[in-house]
């Protein structure tokens, strides 16, 4: 009798993504609304610290560390009234909150050994473990929908924080909000021996990467896959095969990785959606991730999901 797994790789290629290895034990099942004012009692719980768009790093014992102790953060003028739990490592919290410090304007009342590092640089830079980056994309996620979901929807009453950050509960209504997660399908189309890519209007000169869109309500994402492609490049879609997801911290996306079957090759390309949209072979692709100086342009960092997909295509083999 066939196992029927036995297809299918463990661990699966999201865990290959950064931001997609958090390992706190989040205990969803676990959430009061007691939860967070029980772990700022705890004097192991280690607190991250966010502030517009970086994090604080403390370099103190040569390595990156973003985990700090509640008598720590003072510094950073905290909005502990903001904070959220991520979970639990081993038996001491994870707590993320936003802070006042504005790294523009404020750096230098720091010690020399502390610094704010955005998102991007600390995954491309490698300073940080997967698993850290991945509670760096959990935190990101959390403080940013907080941010921009302070009033009720239903009576436009301001909203409460409940159950360590995991919901919004409006006291006037009684109604429950949940944390959101925008679905973005991003996705190669291949054509053989070819595979297509676009740029944006606001990349750097010479980026190239698959193109990607939101899923629209009461969508599938083989459905947006296939849309997308559609109207950005005019080019016909098939077959849709799933290969990988990465949450994406910017601000709270799930990014669904895909490799879309191209039944037509014309490009009839939106002009507002993109600068520029062609096909590329095999050996161009293979030549910009090994030797990027000779093939006149380039790819996403190794950080980006869109960088697995074309790598794993580029270097697949039957």
């Amino acid at each position: 009798m066939s196992d029927f797994f036995s297809r299918t790789p463990y661990p699966e290629p999201s865990a290959e993504l950064i931001f997609a290895n958090g390992a706190v034990d989040r205990q969803s099942e676990n959430r009061t609304p007691d939860s967070l004012n029980n772990a700022l009692e705890n004097p192991g719980t280690r607190i991250i610290v966010f502030a517009r768009g970086r994090v604080m790093i403390d370099f103190s014992n040569g390595a990156a560390d973003p985990l700090f102790s509640l008598d720590a953060i003072g510094i950073f003028s905290p909005r502990m009234d903001g904070a959220v739990l991520l979970g639990y490592e081993e038996d001491r919290p994870i707590i993320a909150v936003s802070a006042k410090f504005d790294p523009e304007t404020d750096a230098s009342s720091l010690p020399d050994t502390i610094k704010a590092i955005d998102y991007r640089s600390l995954a491309i830079q490698g300073l940080l473990a997967p698993t850290r980056m991945g509670e760096v994309a959990q935190g990101a996620s959390l403080l940013a929908w907080h941010s921009s979901h302070r009033f009720c929807s239903k009576c436009g009453h301001r909203s409460q924080p409940a159950d360590g950050g995991y919901k919004r509960v409006c006291p006037n209504c009684e109604t429950q909000h949940f944390p959101r997660t925008d679905p973005v399908v991003i996705m190669l189309a291949i054509d053989g021996e070819r595979c297509l890519m676009g740029r944006s209007h606001h990349w750097n000169e010479g980026m190239y990467s698959a193109l990607a869109g939101f899923v629209e309500p009461g969508e599938t994402f083989e459905a947006a896959v296939r849309r997308e492609i559609g109207e950005e490049a005019g080019v016909k879609i098939g077959k849709v095969q799933y290969q990988a997801n990465q949450p994406w911290p910017f601000p709270h996306s799930l990014m669904i990785g895909c490799f879309a079957e191209a039944l037509t090759t014309e490009i009839n390309m939106d002009s507002e959606e993109l600068s520029d949209c062609r096909w590329f072979d095999r050996a161009e692709i293979l030549t910009a991730l090994d030797e990027p100086e000779k093939a006149g342009f380039y790819v996403p960092p190794k950080m980006a999901i869109a960088h697995h997909l074309i790598e794993h295509w580029a270097r697949w083999r039957d």
